[in-house]
């Protein structure tokens, strides 16, 4: 492959906390040279636009295998490369579940042949996602599986959960887990408190996120697991995380992007596309987990990209399916807290590619010498009005619909090779 120039670029660095017009020059595949002096004359001309890391994306649902109508790897991959995702970290809460060798297999393998961004499968922690048997953590971590979840069914047996987190602690597995006390929020569709009273909706307190964190810091401490917190989105959780890190446990956590974005008067007239789990927060919680990113106490941001079907959707509020599309709308959604100047764009993609990839062990997220080229090129102002009906993913589950956003993708590197965009 030849030498490919990209020049006159804002070099978006969340490594070295930088935002600056400099040029890159990749080698096969891999980013060769960075310099912020004369550039070449060769090359792409990125007329001052960013260039940062593509975006590395723990927690992407595709509903293969079981649900293939709702999303493929084809129109995943194609939605995460319109948004700048060049490495999409995969759910295991598919049908039948990911929970064996011969299934992680299959996925890998379609993945493979029908998605142009890089796709690492994670597994479930125990058998069915049922919480009563772990899985061969062994056997699958050796057939590729990055992590190990049961996404957003919480473990309820401690006992199980305490054999599943030392076993994978032997190991080295990552245990990604979704922290809600599973009595308390079980059949809520939205937090407590007026605004859910005043639509009859059953809600339930931010309180149950804190005890679901609460009680895995304290198997952590026991077990002394690899692990991540799926979802923060209280602002009562904090502290409990912020002790946990202090006193040396190997914890990170996320948040999903809408979480970042929306709260809970979004919900409105029963709109079911803002129907999530864990639901939308209050205005004083989202403004929380903001500064949390910000500060760093929040590790990774991720799209939580669930694809539901009209038919899932279009029911009564709390009958209807959680969860929404975000692959596309990722990267313009993050872009609001840029432009309200809460945070800056180092910070955003230390979240979105740096800090996901160092908990995976990749060696994506940067733009360094030696770093693989998976890059993205995008015009942080430009506005546009969003339609779901061009979003890529086969479900058009998203909360943004006709909603004004700022910023455009202009072109998607993976390993050095376009794989979309307008670049």
């Amino acid at each position: 492959m030849a030498d490919q120039y990209f020049t006159n670029a804002r070099l978006i660095d969340p490594e070295a906390g930088t935002d600056s017009i400099g040029w890159l020059r990749v080698v096969d595949g891999v980013i060769a040279e960075i310099d912020n002096g004369d550039a070449p004359k060769t090359g792409l001309d990125c007329n001052g636009k960013c260039l940062a890391p593509g975006i590395v994306d723990i927690g992407v649902k595709v509903s293969e295998p079981g649900e293939r109508h709702k999303e493929s790897f084809r129109s995943a991959g194609r939605a995460a490369a319109a948004g700048g995702v060049t490495t999409m970290v995969t759910r295991p809460d598919t049908d039948p579940a990911i929970d064996t060798p011969e299934v992680l297999e299959f996925v890998a393998k379609r993945a493979l042949a029908d998605s142009p961004v890089k796709v690492l499968p994670m597994s479930a922690l125990t058998k069915g996602r049922a919480g009563r048997e772990m899985v061969e953590i062994g056997f699958l971590k050796d057939a590729g599986a990055v992590a190990f979840t049961d996404c957003d069914r919480v473990v309820a047996d401690t006992k199980v959960y305490m054999r599943a987190l030392t076993y994978a602690r032997s190991l080295g597995a990552l245990v990604i887990a979704h922290v809600q006390e599973p009595i308390l929020s079980n059949g809520a569709a939205v937090t407590s408190g007026k605004f859910a009273s005043l639509r009859g909706l059953p809600g339930v307190n931010p309180m149950a996120e804190r005890m679901g964190l609460d009680r895995d810091i304290a198997l952590l401490e026991m077990t002394r697991a690899r692990y991540h917190a799926d979802q923060i989105t209280t602002a009562r959780a904090l502290p409990a995380l912020e002790r946990a890190k202090a006193n040396g446990l190997d914890i990170t956590a996320g948040v999903g992007i809408h979480h970042l974005t929306l709260n809970e008067l979004d919900v409105a007239d029963y709109r079911t596309f803002f129907k999530l789990k864990p639901p939308l927060r209050s205005e004083d919680d989202r403004l929380a987990v903001v500064q949390a990113v910000a500060s760093g106490l929040i590790d990774i941001i991720s799209s939580m990209h669930t694809p539901q079907d009209e038919e899932s959707k279009r029911l009564p509020f709390e009958e209807a399916a959680s969860g929404a599309v975000a692959l596309e709308t990722f990267l313009p959604a993050a872009l609001r807290l840029y432009h309200a100047g809460q945070l800056d764009l180092p910070v955003l993609f230390r979240a979105m590619s740096l800090n996901p990839s160092r908990r995976l062990g990749l060696e994506t997220g940067r733009l360094a010498v030696g770093a693989p080229a998976d890059l993205v090129l995008f015009d942080p102002d430009a506005p546009f009005l969003l339609d779901r009906a061009k979003l890529r993913s086969k479900s058009k589950n998203t909360p943004f619909d006709g909603a004004r956003l700022q910023g455009r993708v202009l072109g998607t590197w993976v390993a050095g090779k376009i794989v979309t965009g307008e670049a």
